[in-house]
């Protein structure tokens, strides 16, 4: 059996989905009720509190350990979920790490998230670290404001960085679940290609048939805006890489054709696939 944590979000839902068609078991584990594929088990589970996994892991050979945004948090203690996980048994972790560990491994939120990443190397686990950038799913935070005014308000209208398809992501993962020849294994996730907001205005104005104008948001204003649904301080170290990405957050990794033997998906392929989220 394979547990899914987030396995109601952008990553987590087709991670589920792509397991379950293999034939796995698979226990999706939310923080709330929520449908699954049929044949997959749900536990509600809060990560805060990883003693409330256990019924989750009882059985449990991998895990897909995506961290929820409070986990972040200064004082958090998501190595606790690792320790439980190898007291239940599990044998391999997937983490859903950043990209940032490498590029700005000295901000709180990326120590953090490194020290994690050395817990489960030292945990006596199998293991593999998937490190993404900026998510192309990002531009759902625009969903309401181009529905009821064709308009994405954003930071940095000019400035790009190659953001990932979550659905590769989940591939990704599902491929480091699944195959013995990932474990060890850090990758870095990227799409294709470098894109602005600008350029992902663009590419939602194609998919919809319809304009989309562009406003920029100052700093602040974003800042306020993200921080309604994440740490202050992980809002904080996100527009400092949109608004001033190093040359080694523009790079495009080759890991995920790597992996996956084909091309990361464009944004323009995400747009197009969740392009109702927008009418």
């Amino acid at each position: 059996m394979i547990v899914v944590t987030g396995a109601t979000g952008n990553i987590g839902r087709p991670l589920t989905r792509a397991l379950a068609e293999t034939g796995e078991q698979v226990t999706a584990v939310s923080r709330h009720r929520a449908a699954v594929p049929d044949g997959v088990r749900h536990v509600v589970a809060d990560l805060a509190e990883p003693a409330g996994l256990r019924p989750a892991l009882a059985g449990a050979k991998s895990l897909f350990l995506l961290l929820s945004g409070d986990l972040h948090a200064t004082g958090a203690d998501p190595a606790g979920i690792i320790a439980e996980a190898a007291g239940s048994g599990v044998r391999r972790v997937v983490l859903l790490s950043t990209l940032g560990v490498v590029t700005r491994p000295f901000g709180a939120t990326r120590i953090a998230m490194r020290e994690l990443e050395d817990t489960l190397r030292d945990s006596g686990l199998e293991w593999a670290v998937l490190r993404p950038g900026g998510f192309a799913s990002n531009a759902l935070w625009w969903a309401e404001s181009v529905r009821a005014q064709r308009l994405v308000a954003a930071p940095f209208g000019d400035v790009g960085v190659p953001v990932v398809d979550p659905a590769d992501i989940a591939a990704v993962a599902a491929a480091c679940l699944l195959e013995d020849r990932h474990t060890g294994g850090s990758y870095e996730l990227t799409g294709p290609e470098v894109i602005t907001p600008r350029g992902q205005t663009e590419a939602l104005a194609a998919a919809l048939g319809s304009p989309v104008a562009f406003r920029e948001l100052t700093r602040e204003e974003a800042r306020a805006a993200m921080a309604r649904s994440m740490p202050a301080e992980l809002a904080d170290d996100t527009l400092d890489i949109l608004g001033n990405p190093s040359p080694a957050e523009l790079r495009v990794s080759p890991d995920v054709e790597r992996v996956l033997g084909r091309a990361p998906r464009p944004f323009a392929d995400w747009a197009a696939r969740n392009v109702d989220t927008f009418r």
